[in-house]
């Protein structure tokens, strides 16, 4: 494999932007009431669409160090047939879902619908953003090859 450009090094400015956008969809987030640890799930699950190996590990990482169980990290990318899940957090697993495929559907009237039903504009709103969010270091990531190694 030959080496890739990492875009993190070769456009810094690029790179704090993303930063930046990543803490204020945190402090959405944070903002609206969402737990964390759930939080990333979400992002888990997300990258895990995205076979994004580097962004898997590090926010599976981040779920059990912010209190998620072992067991909802471990059931997330099959959660429709678990009982782990509050219908709100379904609502948002199946919006970031839905964001991640957007080439596929767009986002769907019945998937928006359920989420506006099950959450508040707030957390629709950061949910999005960290769907955003999470899809553009995905991008990164896969494109610069990040390492992941034992």
């Amino acid at each position: 494999m030959s080496e890739r450009v990492n875009l993190g090094k070769s456009a810094p400015a690029l790179y704090q932007t993303v930063l930046e956008l990543e803490r204020l969809a945190s402090e959405a987030l944070a903002a609206a009431g969402i737990a964390k640890g759930f939080s990333h799930l979400l992002r888990l699950r997300a990258s895990q669409i995205n076979q994004c190996a580097f962004c898997i590990r590090m926010h599976t990482r981040d779920a059990l160090a912010s209190g998620e169980s072992s067991d909802r990290v471990a059931v997330i990318a099959a959660w429709e047939e678990t009982a782990y899940f509050t219908p709100k957090e379904r609502a948002a697993l199946e919006l970031v879902e839905a964001i991640t495929l957007v080439s596929e559907e767009q986002v769907p009237d019945m998937v928006y619908a359920q989420a506006a039903a099950n959450l508040s504009p707030e957390e629709v709103s950061a949910i999005e953003w960290l769907a955003i969010v999470i899809n553009t270091w995905n991008r990164i990531a896969i494109a610069s090859r990040y390492p992941v190694t034992a």
